[in-house]
């Protein structure tokens, strides 16, 4: 695997349809949430990625905010420090969460703050079993961001959550597993290879009927029956007029194997 594109904070590399986006520094400074904003939306818009990989590096995927970073702000403008949710925040978690490929989160250690709600963004979750979780906003005197009140709630349900959020107690990964969050636990030394195994087999299935998938999941959480109904048919029309669609019924019906083009 080549590096395409590296820097002291971020880095991407391929893997024949697979991107990976590796955040190298546990905490999100100013660079790294820039870095990282456009490392996902580069590859979002390059229709040759057809599935991408977000992790971290080292004992953390990601540890939230750069403290001594926000104290700084705070120190200078308190009513500029919380700009960077605007700048950075919203769009890493949007792109992830709307992106139109499968997006694997390879959980390689701590996922705290942020960087929990950048994991609940992607569509699947590889863990570490050594991987520690946590909400940590109220124990700073903040409520979420990164849209984890949604996702967090969505992944474990409104009371856990509330616990969750409120109390800012640490969790495991066989909990996180247990509660909804993390997909697949395996060994520390298994996730890189796991989630790369997992985002190469999305990769070469049908990345438009994902698309498709990821956009009904998001808007029919919550919605009523009627309205989730409408939105299912008219996804499943546009894909009956897809290449892939077309040979994938004709494929079952000879008794081979479907290739998907994305077409």
């Amino acid at each position: 695997m080549a590096d395409e594109s590296t820097s002291d904070v971020v880095s991407v590399s391929r893997e024949g349809a697979v991107a990976t986006v590796t955040m190298l520094r546990p905490a999100l400074t100013g660079e790294l949430k820039t870095e990282l904003r456009d490392a996902l939306e580069l590859v979002a818009s390059d229709e040759t990625v057809r599935a991408v990989v977000l992790t971290g590096a080292g004992r953390a995927f990601c540890v939230g905010q750069d403290l001594a970073e926000h104290a700084d702000a705070l120190r200078a403008d308190p009513a500029t420090a919380f700009a960077t949710i605007d700048e950075h925040y919203n769009p890493i978690v949007t792109t992830l969460a709307t992106m139109p490929k499968p997006v694997v989160a390879a959980v390689n250690g701590t996922c705290v703050g942020a960087g929990l709600g950048f994991a609940l963004a992607c569509d699947l979750r590889v863990t570490a079993d050594t991987a520690k979780f946590g909400t940590a906003f109220t124990g700073i005197g903040l409520t979420c961001d990164s849209g984890l009140s949604a996702s967090l709630a969505r992944a474990v349900g409104a009371a856990r959550a509330s616990e969750l959020v409120l109390l800012g107690e640490t969790f495991t990964a066989a909990q996180a597993a247990e509660w909804g969050i993390a997909g697949r636990v395996v060994p520390a030394d298994e996730v890189a290879a796991t989630a790369a195994d997992l985002a190469a087999r999305l990769a070469a299935g049908p990345t438009r009927a994902y698309a498709e998938a990821k956009r009904a999941l998001a808007a029919s959480w919550g919605a009523p029956l009627p309205e989730v109904l409408r939105l299912e048919g008219e996804a499943q029309a546009r894909l009956g007029l897809t290449d892939d669609h077309r040979g994938a019924v004709e494929a079952f019906l000879s008794k081979s194997k479907p290739v998907f083009q994305g077409s």
